[in-house]
């Protein structure tokens, strides 16, 4: 199988398979319910770049870790407690002295409704002025994350990067300090609407993502991603929108390795929501030069589409990082997003016996 044209450290030099920066929100889940008449929730931890460091934890026995912040109260040791459970170690957790309300400084709040037919999913954020937007350059010793400890991988992404004016820095400081190191640094673009509209909308996003895309390496989205957020036309999509067209897709993402020729490899998911419950689902992946294509999944059954996208990511950079080749890696992360979205919450309860065997086409009869 081809592998990426990607150096990655040995495990044997370093204590993480991968880090992660970004905010972890307590996501507040109201079953079958609707957020705005329910009258009870289930609660889960979950944020993109999270997601994907606890996929590769749980599901493929990465050693990962995750760089954030909470405030010291009840609710952020919620989601301690939640974040210990998926495994990812917390060393570099950040706990920030609570002012006794939230005045200045608080959790993420997640409100999210899984959808069903036609009726669309709905989120609703509850997140300013969080520990983690609050960030600022020289506050992480990155020097031992990625020189004394040792990463072979690292991952953020434009969630982190659209929560304040003042996290593009930390993530470019990061991104900086991993390559300087000689870890994978792989972005996720993730673009929402709701984060970049207080703070320049389209074009704020554009300029942030722009100025962070020269210290990438590997560049993750969807095909809305990468029009919204690095400004590049995604067209050719077919009348039913149940894939992307190759050529097309090919050739903007020729323009973006020409504009960005540290871009080893260029992932992407490509999904069309016939319902909410009934999606089609598919990944293209570009890697020196060659295109590859993991299998379209028509009709899928979707139970909670959060955190899909991410659980790709994770399977992908599994692939990736442990050198199974660029086909097995878009394979297992459309895999491993499809039976993300089998389950409630944003994060992954599969195991790798079950992506593997997805990935060979196995049914859904019951195993026992």
């Amino acid at each position: 199988m081809k592998n990426a044209d990607l150096r990655i450290k040995s495990k044997d030099d370093c204590r993480w398979d991968l880090v992660s920066l970004g905010e972890v929100m307590l996501r507040l889940d109201p079953g079958e319910d609707r957020i705005h008449t329910t009258r009870g929730f289930r609660v889960w931890e979950g944020g993109g770049e999270y997601n994907v460091a606890r996929g590769l934890r749980r599901c493929f026995n990465q050693r990962t870790a995750i760089v954030t912040a909470l405030a010291d109260n009840p609710v952020g040791h919620l989601v301690e407690d939640l974040m210990l459970q998926g495994g990812v170690d917390l060393s570099h957790l950040r706990w920030v002295k609570y002012d006794g309300i939230g005045r200045e400084v608080r959790n993420g709040l997640n409100f999210t409704e899984r959808g069903f037919g036609v009726r669309a999913a709905l989120g609703c954020s509850d997140r300013g002025h969080t520990a983690v937007s609050q960030l600022r350059a020289g506050d992480i010793d990155w020097r031992a994350v990625f020189e004394t400890e040792g990463a072979r991988w690292f991952h953020t992404g434009g969630i982190f990067a659209a929560l304040s004016v003042t996290t593009p820095e930390v993530a470019r400081e990061a991104m900086q300090a991993a390559r300087a190191a000689g870890a994978i640094v792989s972005y996720d673009l993730n673009y929402r609407e709701s984060l970049w509209k207080g703070i320049g909308g389209h074009e704020r996003a554009q300029e942030v993502n722009r100025e962070l895309a020269p210290f990438v390496d590997v560049m993750i989205g969807n095909e809305e991603d990468f029009t919204a957020a690095l400004g590049m036309d995604v067209e050719g999509l077919d009348e039913h929108h149940s894939k992307l067209d190759v050529g097309n897709f090919r050739r903007m993402i020729e323009r973006a390795v020409e504009e960005y020729p540290n871009f080893k490899v260029v992932a992407t998911t490509l999904r069309h929501a016939k319902t909410a419950s009934v999606n089609d689902w598919g990944a293209i992946c570009y890697a020196d030069g060659e295109l590859y294509e993991a299998k379209l999944r028509e009709d899928l059954e979707i139970y909670d589409r959060v955190g899909g996208g991410d659980s790709f990511a994770s399977g992908l950079i599994y692939g990736l990082v442990e050198g199974k080749g660029v086909q097995w890696a878009v394979e297992c992360g459309a895999a491993h997003g499809a039976l993300a979205m089998t389950t409630p919450g944003d994060t992954t309860m599969a195991t790798l016996a079950e992506v593997e065997k997805e990935m060979r086409g196995g049914t859904a009869r019951v195993a026992r």
